[in-house]
């Protein structure tokens, strides 16, 4: 494969960064807002837990519509190509996220207002569920292989940007209002700005060029399957199952850092929630700085030992991170925070190569989606549940700790069983799976 000349790398890498840091802002946003207006303004007629807990359930409907994005988004992506369903995720997601600050409250529309609350959630998870394959396969395609891993980590680093973001702007909306306007009207124009950073987002990706590898397997005349992800059960089962194992540390430390955080830290550690708040945006400044780099380390030595290093890291913290927040010391929340973070990033910024490195041209689009978005059902989109379940029944940390090392221990034999893939050229990955590409280099030798 040809490599990209450097400038034609950093805009597609650039296109790629800020859409998904785009859609992980819309939502991201939606998850702040379920706790501090959806419970009130859709919800009413609740105790405010309940109204919370109703808010945070339409809340995780996003997750389960992920999935289902991905498979659809994934087969017309394997068959049209990357850069056409990205425009068409980025007006989907940033569409719904835009109509929410539109949507009347239930004073004004009753039952109607937190149904259709929830349709646009799940419009939402949707389009999130099919921009991230697409996005990482857009940069992970271009460009000189030798450095895939640092290019490809940097639309990863949208999720952290996107939380950074969400948070900032709901906090400075809420510290310049009085709360009574930032409930009636203020919430709205955080989402209201959405149509804004899409539109932005959008003339920079309607300008990049499609995946050259994409482009060189329709010029072979490659087949595609007429239903990828059954090619994908058929040949990358493997695969799939070794991307959705390298999921669980990874997703379920994010969650448990990031959201269970904020449960633990304000009933059980007694914190101001603006302490854990700022213990948070702090580490998200962090990790968005360090993605990159962990991504480049995996280029030097390879994906597997730097995902390993922080599969064992985040086993490993995991004891560490609530007795550093009980402490309450903001110094020592935000480290505990921090370190996980950064731990955290060394799975997640080689990730995305690694993912694209076990997959088929005209498969990839519909694996990577796949063994993504399915282990963020059982991983990240329950992990604040279990969480909270066990911090209930036992009174203790230690219960979740062990939960993150479970999780840990998943991914380790899931990174382990797999192949290292770092110098794979990935126009030349054939439509079968890991096990069987080893099956023939050993009897080629």
């Amino acid at each position: 494969m040809a490599n990209t000349p450097p400038a034609r790398i950093g805009k597609v890498v650039g296109a790629s960064l800020i859409g998904t840091t785009i859609e992980w802002y819309d939502f991201f946003l939606y998850g702040s807002a379920a706790a501090l207006v959806f419970n009130k303004l859709f919800f009413p007629t609740e105790n405010e837990l309940t109204g919370t807990l109703l808010a945070f359930l339409t809340y995780a409907v996003g997750f389960v519509a992920r999935p289902l994005g991905g498979l659809v988004f994934g087969h017309y992506g394997d068959r049209l190509g990357r850069k056409r369903l990205l425009v068409i995720s980025l007006l989907m997601m940033g569409g719904s996220t835009f109509l929410i600050g539109c949507l009347p409250t239930y004073a004004a529309l009753g039952a109607g207002a937190p149904l259709l609350l929830t349709v646009l959630r799940l419009v939402q998870g949707f389009a999130l569920g099919g921009e991230w394959g697409g996005a990482v396969l857009l940069v992970s395609e271009h460009g000189d292989p030798r450095n895939r891993g640092f290019w490809a980590s940097w639309p990863q680093a949208g999720a952290p940007g996107g939380n950074l973001i969400a948070t900032g702007v709901l906090a400075l909306l809420a510290a310049v209002q009085p709360d009574d306007a930032f409930l009636a009207w203020g919430w709205r124009i955080a989402f209201l700005l959405s149509g804004v950073l899409v539109l932005i987002g959008l003339w920079i990706r309607l300008t990049v060029t499609e995946s050259p590898v994409f482009q060189e397997a329709l010029e072979r005349q490659e087949p595609a399957p007429k239903a990828p992800i059954v090619g994908v059960l058929r040949h990358h089962w493997r695969d799939v199952l070794v991307a959705m194992g390298a999921r669980m540390a990874e997703n379920v430390s994010y969650y448990v850092i990031t959201a269970f955080v904020l449960v633990y830290g304000t009933t059980a550690a007694g914190l101001p929630k603006g302490t854990v708040l700022n213990a948070v945006l702090i580490g998200s400044a962090f990790h968005f700085v360090t993605i990159p780099l962990w991504g480049a380390l995996s280029d030097r030595i390879g994906r597997r030992p730097v995902y390993l290093l922080g599969a064992v890291g985040v086993g490993l913290w995991a004891f560490a991170f609530f007795p550093l927040i009980d402490t309450k010391n903001f110094a020592l929340v935000t480290v505990a925070v921090t370190v996980g973070l950064l731990l955290h990033g060394a799975m997640y910024g080689p990730q995305a190569a690694f993912f694209s490195e076990l997959f088929a041209t005209r498969m990839r689009y519909s694996g990577v989606s796949i063994g993504y978005q399915l282990a963020s059902i059982v991983a990240g989109g329950v992990a604040p549940l279990i969480a909270v379940a066990l911090l209930d029944a036992y009174g203790s940390s230690v219960p979740i700790s062990v939960y993150v090392v479970a999780a840990a221990i998943l991914t380790m034999i899931a990174v382990i069983a797999s192949r290292e893939t770092r110098d794979r050229d990935l126009s030349a990955i054939e439509p079968t799976s890991g096990a069987a590409q080893a099956a023939a280099i050993v009897k080629e030798a």
